[in-house]
């Protein structure tokens, strides 16, 4: 999910892996099966409605069409089918600040907040604390992520 060239890092891992070894890999869903990542996103377009951080729906949430995978493996020359499965689970964390810390320091999204002023990045955690509040409740909070494991042969 993070290369900006999938074909060309598919086909590199193709090229190391040996004839019939396996190329596994995991990317996120797409951000509205990811709670609390989209709560952070939608929270951060409240703050700065003009120029809105869009790191977490670009990059890590942003390659999931299980047909686009599909071709850019075979762009990258793998031959077999690749199987695709999706997964979700909870995740849960101690309070809402903690995923709020969690994406709006721990990430690239840190530099986009930033970019509108470094003073900022404690007013947009806290709003993201409070929306994540709001929708899954004081004290822990639980919610869905998702993904997709792909699993592909290196067949010949």
């Amino acid at each position: 999910m993070f290369f900006p060239d999938k074909p060309k890092a598919f086909a590199e891992a193709r090229r190391v892996l040996t004839p019939g070894g396996v190329f596994l890999f995991s990317v996120w869903d797409r951000i509205e099966d990811n709670e609390f990542a989209d709560e952070v996103t939608s929270a951060l377009a409240s703050v700065f409605p003009t120029d809105p951080p869009r790191f977490l729906r670009r990059t890590p949430h942003g390659y999931f069409e299980r047909d686009k995978i599909e071709a850019d493996l075979a762009r990258g020359g793998f031959t077999a089918r690749a199987d695709l499965t999706t997964v979700a689970e909870r995740s849960r964390a101690a309070s809402a600040e903690v995923p709020a810390i969690a994406y709006c320091h721990g990430t690239p999204l840190r530099n986009e907040i930033e970019a509108h002023g470094p003073s900022r990045l404690a007013e947009a955690t806290a709003v993201a604390t409070g929306a994540v509040a709001r929708r899954f409740g004081a004290g822990v909070v639980d919610g869905k992520i998702q993904a997709h494991i792909a699993m592909v042969d290196n067949s010949e």
